[in-house]
């Protein structure tokens, strides 16, 4: 069984002392395939050399998390657009909008994030997509961008079955982090992972946070790392009264295609 974690952050400086086991660990259970994501302008530089050093099983993204919008500067855009011409990226983002903590203001979010989906039509690259509770204005700068973008996906979906709707509407793909093995915070999301064609759906664990609460036994530590993501995979599965198997393949194969890693 083969699996790729399309989120996963491990440039976090939690990784520091056993990245390499992180890595080991992950394969162990048939994580054949991590996207590490650059979510500013160190670890957009982490997951570029992550991915050099370990060939076929790392890919990095660059981008800049709205969380840190203010942030953005031409050093991090000149890193994506280098990244992007030379293919060592396979996806721009983490990149979109987030109302829920408005660590930075809404029209620098705003700005910085129509900034970088142009970065993906230049290169022709997928996005890698955050949005919380700002749907109604992630769409519409979506939208506009759309036709001329390859792919996108919304990584860490947890919102309404609304906005699951009107995402896949679009042909979007989304991503499904360890939230949906949360019986408290996850209990709508696993009702409605069912609703995701076979065809769009990608898996992931955004180590180290959202830790499967399905763990068993219960892990020592709150750090979440790619080897769980076979729990993450067991709840969807479960949810969509599918086979473990079959949504490994699925979401495997969508991967590939979606990072444009057939050939890796």
């Amino acid at each position: 069984m083969q699996l790729t974690d399309i989120g996963a952050n491990l440039a976090h400086d939690s990784f520091d002392d056993d990245r390499s086991q992180v890595l080991e660990r992950a394969r162990a259970v048939g994580v054949e395939r991590l996207m590490i994501t650059g979510s500013d302008l160190e670890s957009s530089r982490a997951a570029i050399a992550m991915a050099h050093e370990n060939p076929g099983h790392c890919f990095a993204t660059a981008g800049l998390h709205p969380h840190q919008a203010s942030a953005w500067d031409t050093t991090l855009a000149t890193l994506m657009n280098q990244a992007g011409a030379t293919g060592d990226i396979v996806a721009v983002g983490e990149t979109g909008l987030d109302f829920f903590r408005d660590i930075s203001p809404r029209d620098v979010q705003e700005r910085v994030f129509e900034a970088q989906l142009d970065i993906a039509r230049t290169h022709a690259l997928p996005v890698f997509l955050h949005q919380r509770d700002a749907h109604a204005r992630f769409l519409p700068i979506l939208e506009d961008a759309l036709p001329d973008l390859t792919r996108a996906v919304v990584h860490c979906f947890t919102d309404t079955a609304a906005a699951l709707d009107a995402y896949l509407s679009l042909d979007l793909y989304i991503g499904i982090t360890g939230w949906i093995c949360d019986e408290r915070r996850g209990k709508e999301l696993y009702e409605i992972v069912d609703r995701i064609p076979d065809d769009r759906l990608m898996i992931e664990t955004d180590s180290p946070y959202l830790m499967p609460r399905t763990i068993r036994p219960k892990p020592k530590t709150r750090r979440n790392e790619p080897a769980n993501l076979t729990w993450v995979l067991e709840s969807v599965a479960s949810a969509r009264g599918q086979s473990i198997e079959h949504v490994a393949a699925i979401t495997h194969a969508n991967a590939a295609r979606f990072f444009g890693l057939e050939g890796a």
